[in-house]
C-alpha cells in the first residue's frame, strides 16, 4: 500500500514543481517585456521631445529672419501706425514668443544666446542706427545662437 501512496504524491510534487517553474518563467518573461516596453516608450518620448525642440528652434530662426528683414527695411523716420510699424510690431511680437518658447522647451544653455540675439534684433529694429552695417552688429549674436542650438540638438 505504501507504493500506491507514493505514486500520487510524486505526481502532485511534479505538478507543483512544474506549475512553479511555469509561473516563474511567465513572470520573468512579462517583466522583461515590461522593461522593453518602458525603454521603447522612453526612446519614443525622447524622439518626440527632440522633434519639438527642433521645431521650436526653427520657429525662432524664422522669426529672427523676419525681424532682421524688418530691421533692414526700417525707414529713417517712422511713427506708430505707419506701414513699416504695422509690419514690425507683429514680427517683433512673434520673435518674443519664439524666444520664450525656446526658454520653455530647449536646453538651458540655449537661453542666454537666444535672449542676446533677440535683444540685438530688438535694438536693431527699434533703436537709432549706429555706425557699421546691421549684419555686422547681428552676426556675432546669430553665430553664437546657431552654435549653441546645434550643440543642444545633438
Amino acid at each position: 500500500m505504501a507504493d500506491d501512496l507514493w505514486t500520487p504524491v510524486i505526481s502532485m510534487v511534479g505538478v507543483a514543481v512544474g506549475g512553479a517553474l511555469t509561473y516563474l518563467t511567465q513572470r520573468t518573461t512579462q517583466r522583461a517585456a515590461d522593461r522593453a516596453e518602458e525603454r521603447r516608450r522612453a526612446v519614443a518620448q525622447a524622439e518626440e521631445r527632440r522633434a519639438e525642440q527642433i521645431r521650436t528652434v526653427l520657429e525662432f530662426i524664422r522669426c529672427a529672419l523676419e525681424a532682421e528683414g524688418v530691421a533692414h527695411a526700417r525707414p529713417p523716420q517712422w511713427e506708430v501706425g505707419d506701414d513699416w510699424y504695422v509690419t514690425a510690431r507683429p514680427a517683433m511680437d512673434g520673435l518674443r514668443i519664439a524666444e520664450k518658447s525656446i526658454e520653455l522647451l530647449c536646453a538651458p544653455g540655449l537661453h542666454s544666446p537666444t535672449t542676446a540675439y533677440a535683444h540685438a534684433l530688438n535694438q536693431a529694429v527699434w533703436q537709432e542706427r549706429d555706425e557699421g552695417s546691421l549684419a555686422e552688429r547681428l552676426e556675432p549674436f546669430k553665430t553664437q545662437f546657431l552654435a549653441e542650438a546645434r550643440r543642444s540638438l545633438t
